[in-house]
């Protein structure tokens, strides 16, 4: 059960109606994690507004494909059943149903290790990671990265400190 409730758009201010009409315009989804950021749109705003600027600039730089398995990753690192359960319908939807034994590009397989080494410790990321991503990637490329892996991680928390319910 989850810890906050989700906002119901219906009965909520019209400031949270015009940031669910905003976003729903954008193309997006209005899933229960998004429901319970509302409450404060400055709080869905920052968190989810803006990764999905980010997630942008990721696709942008290393392709959908390689962004979506680095977010997965370390979602699976954090073990959140909210975006774990999302991507884990993303990747059905392109076909890939065993993750774990898919044929992953060298510079995917790079990208999800430094996810998750991110996600269990940021402080510990080996310094022969390190040199990898620097031989594989540029500067601005390792810093949409990093901030990616900062969002999801903050995401992550979010849905696993109230509790929020995975969609169905």
């Amino acid at each position: 059960m989850p810890r906050i409730l989700p906002i119901n758009p219906d009965t909520a201010s019209e400031q949270v109606r015009e940031a669910v009409r905003n976003h729903l315009d954008m193309g997006y989804h209005l899933t229960n994690e998004k429901r319970t950021l509302l409450h404060n749109v400055t709080a869905f705003e920052a968190l989810e507004a803006q990764s999905y600027a980010v997630d942008r600039e990721l696709q942008r730089l290393v392709g959908k494909r390689a962004a979506d398995f680095f977010e997965y990753a370390i979602s699976l690192e954090n073990d959140c059943i909210v975006c774990t359960t999302y991507f884990g319908k993303l990747l059905r939807s392109m076909g890939i149903t065993d993750f774990e034994h898919f044929a992953f590009t060298r510079e995917e397989e790079l990208m999800m290790a430094y996810g998750r080494a991110i996600a269990r410790n940021p402080k510990e990321i080996p310094d022969e990671m390190f040199s990898q991503l620097r031989e594989t990637f540029d500067e601005e490329t390792i810093v949409v990265m990093t901030t990616m892996a900062v969002f999801m991680i903050a995401n992550n928390v979010f849905n696993d400190a109230l509790q929020v319910e995975a969609e169905p």
